[in-house]
């Protein structure tokens, strides 16, 4: 099969209604290389980038509110800054470019579930609502 690995996608396919940031970006942890009191942050498989992760809420009002928050992966030299609160919103809108999926069954449900990885983080676009499909 000629599909190995993660699946490029786009950020709209993920979060067609948007998304926003609702934790703290945090290095991942190498669960394998780590060891008691020695923190090893994970590097991807394939590009050696650290990895670090942030909560982000899905937009989507169809979702129940247990598949609401999901975790997304970033791949980056440095720790990513979300981008400014917007003044009077309770939760900071953001997009992601370079997004790609990895489809596992989840072993406590056994049921497919998906990794996010993306290569960057940032601020909805101008002109672009929180929210908002594009309308084309």
């Amino acid at each position: 099969m000629a599909l190995q690995g993660p699946i490029p996608v786009t950020f709209d396919m993920v979060f067609p209604h948007g998304c926003y940031v609702v934790g703290e970006v945090e290095a991942v942890k190498d669960f394998d290389a780590s060891t008691n009191g020695r923190f090893v942050q994970a590097r991807d498989k394939q590009t050696r980038e650290l990895v670090w992760q942030v909560a982000v809420m899905d937009a989507d009002p169809t979702l129940k509110p247990s598949q609401k928050t999901v975790a997304v992966k970033i791949l980056a030299a440095v720790q990513p800054i979300p981008p400014a609160a917007v003044p009077g919103v309770p939760f900071t809108p953001v997009e992601f470019d370079g997004v790609s999926v990895t489809p596992y069954v989840n072993s406590n449900t056994n049921r497919l579930a998906y990794s996010i990885r993306v290569r960057e983080m940032r601020g909805v676009r101008a002109g672009k609502a929180a929210g908002a499909k594009d309308a084309a």
